[in-house]
């Protein structure tokens, strides 16, 4: 097996995984929702306010 070849999970090893780990569904799915705020708190950060 090439190195390449070795990182690459289709869905059904994904699916067979998270069968295995069930609380893993639900890590993967806080840092989903982390990640969405994180975006939102940064984008939010890049606005400046003009005037008095």
């Amino acid at each position: 097996m090439s190195q390449q070849n070795r990182w690459i999970m289709s869905e059904s090893k994904v699916a067979e995984f998270l069968k295995e780990h069930p609380r893993m569904m639900g890590v993967l799915f806080a840092l989903t929702v982390l990640m969405a705020q994180t975006g939102s708190v940064v984008a939010d950060n890049g606005y400046a306010t003009a005037g008095p």
